[in-house]
């Protein structure tokens, strides 16, 4: 297979002008004085009291003229040099004499690295790698970080780059985060490389690197040192900054474990996309030629956003997970540990087309290939479609794998179009249909649907086996991955077991004059579950230990109330989460029409 032929094999992995195809950066600062209107919101933030945030260099630069030591840490694709040259101005017009060592100076060679990491890329043209189970510390030569101690000459010492709080420095600790939409866009600019790179590879391969190698190492290292952190920074405007201190960071952290939180969505073009996004949701890029997904929940890439006098900071939602995993997943943190387990996540095809008719991985097959603790175990929740939307589910009675092994090969050697009706099935999609899809299960969402796909985390371990003979928005072959599927396809859920097993058949779990519970019951594969709440004017809920994911899915708007927080108010198609520390909380319809409320929850 041509490497050229992997390109958008992974969400965010277009090579088209990101800055053209997405929402545009995030802005520094909004205008807190105009009213919050009750519609979806694309740059959610928690409020911290005045003067939490600070804006600029001069003010970071001041804060660290009081320092004698200086240890400037971050995240892969922060834009180290621009950062030093700034501070550097602010610090050279003070008078003062800083010793600058740059961090990247003390990785090892990169040829080496190269070597460290191949295991664990498999071969090039691969879509895959496996987990890294090396650390951030193997990527350092220590001779050389032990030869850049502080210069006692210097008015400042600063050692600034990604790791350097790994070179031993007692001094104080700015860390720089970035968020990962903005990474992936550097990414596709070619304006960074991967951690101890000297290239700037393809970007599916790019994305590769960052996600199985450079993402693991970062992610444990930033929870390593995340009560250390002195000030944290917020690495994604290429030419300021905000910043405000790591105590505020953590309390803020520690606050937004008893109150419904959300997270920054971010959205991304794809073959298949629709315009339901565009139609939609204010805010985000109307020259995007489609969206295909919104990154609702998908915490492995969304942030968290503070905002104090208007300033804006967004950190990885990784960090709450470090530092109150328990407080947010309550029992369940004994089991999935520092993972937030579930994902919300828009697939947009209405004026958009079929996505490929694909299968995910089996626990031991993405554990023993891949290196991942939980498997993609999918549902959709069908949120809006249009009136002749379809879902592809299951096997027709009469499959025989091997003629559809030897189809789709032919398909693909052929450039051949299938009768895919013929070997898989075809259900009508209504809104509120929710469809099962356990591993192993080959589906697709047909045109003409808004899906919630409401999921395990995990998000692009997809195995595509038929994709209609299109192209990808760079008029290259999509991958095929048939091998990978038939090592996983379950020929069983077939016939009227489809029916049966794999369409949620939904049914009233309690019902009082103003609230009715619709338990739709998901897969025995399943870890989680789902229930509709559907109310006029209020419904009451005890989180009994768990943690809750949320949205509305019929009506406006719904404020919600937790005994430790202030009313939030969340639009429709909003995804929000209830951390398990709330306790409770109270939904109360802030609209003119009755609401459905779809939860989400470990079982």
């Amino acid at each position: 297979m041509n490497e050229s032929t992997l390109v958008q094999t992974l969400p965010g992995s277009n090579t088209a002008d990101a800055r053209k195809t997405t929402q545009y950066l995030m802005p520094q600062r909004i205008d807190t004085s105009v009213s919050k209107s009750a519609r979806y919101n694309i740059y959610p933030a928690c409020s911290l009291q005045t003067g939490s945030i600070q804006n600029g260099y001069e003010g970071l630069a001041e804060w660290i003229a009081g320092q004698k030591t200086v240890i400037i840490d971050g995240y892969v694709g922060v834009f180290w040099k621009q950062i030093q040259a700034a501070l550097q101005s602010c610090l050279q017009n003070k008078g003062l004499k800083v010793n600058w060592v740059d961090a990247a100076t003390l990785l090892k060679p990169a040829s080496v690295i190269d070597e460290m990491v191949a295991p664990f890329m498999g071969t090039y043209e691969s879509v895959w790698g496996t987990r890294c189970t090396l650390t951030l510390a193997d990527y350092f030569d220590q001779s050389a970080a032990e030869m850049h101690s502080p210069d006692a000459k210097a008015d400042i010492n600063i050692i600034i780059g990604t790791g350097a709080a790994l070179a031993g420095w007692d001094g104080a600790l700015v860390y720089f985060d970035l968020p990962k939409n903005e990474l992936q866009f550097r990414m596709r600019a070619e304006s960074i490389t991967n951690l101890g790179s000297e290239r700037t590879y393809e970007p599916f391969y790019m994305y590769k690197r960052f996600y199985f190698v450079d993402w693991v190492l970062l992610n444990e290292h930033k929870k390593n040192i995340l009560n250390k952190i002195d000030v944290i920074a917020d690495g994604q405007w290429p030419d300021s900054v905000n910043w405000m201190a790591g105590d505020t960071l953590r309390i803020g952290l520690s606050t937004l474990t008893t109150m419904p939180l959300r997270v920054r969505p971010w959205f991304e073009p794809g073959a298949w996309g629709g315009q339901w996004i565009k139609s939609n949701i204010e805010g985000v890029n109307p020259d995007a030629v489609n969206y295909a997904w919104s990154f609702e929940l998908i915490v492995p890439e969304n942030g968290l956003v503070f905002e104090s006098d208007g300033w804006l900071l967004e950190v990885s939602f990784d960090m709450l997970m470090f530092q109150n995993g328990k407080d947010v997943l309550g029992s369940h943190a004994e089991v999935f540990g520092d993972e937030f387990p579930i994902r919300f996540d828009f697939l947009d095809t209405v004026k958009g087309g079929n996505l490929s008719i694909q299968c995910h991985p089996s626990l031991k097959y993405i554990r023993e290939n891949f290196g991942e603790r939980i498997t993609q175990d999918e549902t959709y929740y069908i949120l809006d479609c249009d009136p002749d939307a379809q879902v592809y589910l299951g096997f027709q009675d009469s499959i025989n794998p091997e003629e559809f092994k030897s189809a789709l090969e032919s398909s693909q050697a052929e450039s051949k179009p299938l009768d895919m009706e013929s070997y898989v099935q075809v259900h009508s999609a209504q809104k509120h249909d929710l469809f099962l899809i356990p591993n192993g299960t080959v589906h697709s969402a047909g045109a003409g649907n808004l899906v919630l796909e409401i999921s395990a985390t995990p998000y692009i371990f997809t195995f595509k086996m038929y994709d209609w003979l299109r192209l990808d928005l760079e008029g290259n072959p999509r991958p095929i991955n048939i091998n990978h599927a038939f090592n996983n396809l379950d020929f069983t859920r077939k016939g009227q077991r489809v029916q049966e097993e794999l369409i949620s058949k939904p049914a009233v779990l309690s019902q009082t004059d103003d609230v009715r519970v619709i338990h739709l019951p998901t897969h025995s594969q399943h870890f989680y579950d789902v229930h509709r709440l559907e109310f006029a004017n209020e419904a009451y809920v005890e989180l009994n230990g768990g943690c809750h994911v949320l949205m509305v899915v019929e009506g406006e708007s719904v404020t919600v109330k937790t005994p430790g927080s202030a009313d939030q108010t969340f639009a429709y198609a909003e995804t929000f989460v209830v951390p398990a520390a709330a306790g409770s909380y109270t939904l109360t319809n802030s609209g003119s029409t009755p609401l459905k409320v779809i939860k989400a929850f470990l079982k």
